[in-house]
């Protein structure tokens, strides 16, 4: 009794040093004035954790994730249900947060259907009624609540994030059922299990990131930025001007020039129509 108290008493010291963490970030973000991206002060230092991930998935994330890929596709698909499953009781309660009721009783209706018939989640017979998966967090019911999603941020393995999400991230940890188990060993391996899974899924999402920018920083934080910003408007976003494309269009000078000299000069078919008159 006493072990699993100081456990809990553990997990609640570990969140709220998290949550100083990220007010603390924030504050000192707020105060710095260097790097390029309005939305990006802390960038020589989200650089280098972005490294540091980089490394991390090349050498240990992605070899085991493609071992992982072998594995037959009707267990994978179990494996993605069931974790699939525990997740939407929490999807349902922020779809209740932000407002959305119909939502928060077919994600409530889901869960039911899949943890009886679906055997535990194993199997998403609610799907195939007609009950739609939805994706939602506390950083997203943090956005539609109107808290500003602050500046950009990278996490230790977890990756991009940003000031709101990762104080949203939180609250998604401490109604984690799988970080919350209270044994550790099966707390340890199904927390393993989830993540190599959910890198599996992206094997090939990586190798387009390489080849479709030149840095891959500057991508991955604009296609996050856009990705969040689709969530939280449920895919109708208020339109905003993308920092990164007005930098790269910066960096082509003579594109204007050559635009101006093109219609500066007469197309064969207007210099005909020109001698005609």
């Amino acid at each position: 009794m006493m072990k699993n108290n100081k456990s809990k008493l553990q997990r609640q010291a570990l969140l709220r040093g998290a949550a100083t963490l990220a007010l603390g970030l924030g504050l000192s973000a707020c105060a710095a004035t260097g790097g390029g991206h309005p939305k990006d002060p802390l960038e020589p230092l989200n650089r280098a954790t972005f490294q540091f991930n980089e490394q991390a998935d090349r050498f240990v994330i992605r070899p085991v994730a493609q071992v992982y890929d072998y594995v037959p596709l009707p267990v994978k698909t179990v494996v993605g249900n069931f974790f699939g499953n525990l997740g939407d009781v929490w999807i349902g309660v922020n779809n209740l947060l932000q407002g959305k009721v119909a939502e928060a009783l077919s994600d409530g209706g889901r869960v039911l259907v899949n943890s009886t018939v679906g055997l535990l989640g194993a199997f998403d017979i609610a799907t195939e009624l007609g009950l739609e998966k939805h994706d939602e967090d506390l950083g997203q019911t943090l956005g539609v609540w109107g808290v500003g999603e602050g500046p950009f941020l990278v996490l230790p393995i977890l990756g991009s994030s940003n000031f709101r999400d990762t104080l949203g991230l939180v609250g998604d940890i401490y109604a984690d059922p799988v970080i919350q188990h209270k044994e550790v060993a099966t707390r340890n391996s199904a927390t393993g299990l989830r993540l190599i899974h959910k890198r599996s899924v992206l094997l090939g999402a990586d190798t387009t990131a390489e080849q479709a920018a030149l840095d891959k920083y500057s991508y991955m934080r604009s296609f996050y930025m856009q990705y969040r910003l689709n969530q939280v408007y449920d895919g109708s976003p208020p339109r905003v001007k993308d920092f990164d494309d007005e930098e790269a269009q910066a960096d082509q000078p003579a594109a204007p020039a050559l635009a101006a000299a093109d219609s500066a000069t007469p197309s064969p078919t207007s210099a005909t129509k020109e001698s005609q008159e």
